[in-house]
């Protein structure tokens, strides 16, 4: 808990989804908590939740595709915190369909939000938590990033490029002081496009609940761990299959229901 209190947390995706279990799970261990989201009336919502708990807590509207918008919101927080300690890049577009069928500004947008804010966002605080020697970065990714999901092609792409890059932060910064973590949820369900679609995932795939992805990210910075995948079922063994045998793990993707339940997820 004492790793938590009084921090300084920038979290983007603050106003729906799994943004509000987030910030109110870090809340109740004493974090302030900027949060950062498109709808002001949902950031509103979720701060006045925050407050009662205890904890400063700021609104901060802002759309994190838009660069000047993303360099105003750095500099208000550490205007108001005075330090950024922590940064949840949380904020995703789930952007699904037929590749062919989606616009290129639809997928542009998807890659500018999923991974080049997260990129952008941490450019900018990383010099503050480097001359402190201290500070947490923990990227919200998703079990696409491990083994990509049929229509869902530029969503699985722009997560496994936040994995990855995390990755190389993280040995390119290690003993700096600067931490780094990647949450992979599998299917989550109650919020986002579970609450969106209105769909199950196939029973041997499994899922997750919003409250496990957010104990994942309080465990990630309170216990250093690195990476956490969060899912009912054990998937680790397949994704190893993945790597040593694409081909068998395209059958394993089929053969689980993983590809029928995309596409009927989207229309298909």
């Amino acid at each position: 808990m004492e790793k938590l209190k009084d921090m300084a947390v920038l979290l983007t995706g603050g106003s729906r989804g799994l943004g509000p279990i987030v910030a109110e799970a870090l809340a109740k261990r004493g974090a302030n908590i900027a949060l950062a989201a498109r709808s002001k009336s949902g950031l509103d919502d979720v701060a006045t939740r925050l407050r009662k708990i205890g904890v400063n807590t700021l609104v901060m509207p802002v759309d994190i595709s838009q660069e000047q918008q993303r360099e105003k919101l750095v500099a208000d927080v550490l205007e108001e915190f005075g330090k950024i300690d922590m940064l949840i890049n949380n904020a995703g577009l789930e952007t699904e369909g037929a590749y062919t069928e989606l616009s290129w500004a639809s997928i542009k947008n998807t890659v500018e939000v999923n991974l080049l804010a997260p990129m952008a966002l941490t450019h900018l605080v990383l010099p503050g938590m480097l001359e402190r020697k201290a500070g947490h970065i923990v990227n919200i990714a998703s079990i696409a990033a491990k083994s990509g999901a049929p229509y869902a092609a530029t969503y699985s792409g722009t997560k496994a490029g936040l994995a990855e890059w995390t990755r190389a932060l993280r040995l390119e910064l290690a003993d700096t002081g600067v931490h780094f973590s990647t949450i992979f949820p599998g299917y989550v369900r109650d919020v986002g496009m579970f609450a969106k679609f209105g769909v199950r995932a196939p029973w041997i795939v499994g899922s997750c609940g919003p409250s496990q992805v957010a104990k994942a990210v309080v465990d990630s910075i309170e216990k250093g761990q690195t990476e956490r995948i969060i899912n009912s079922r054990p998937l680790r063994y397949s994704y190893m299959i993945n790597e040593l045998s694409p081909v068998i793990g395209d059958w394993l993707m089929r053969i689980s229901g993983v590809v029928d339940f995309q596409r009927r997820k989207v229309g298909k």
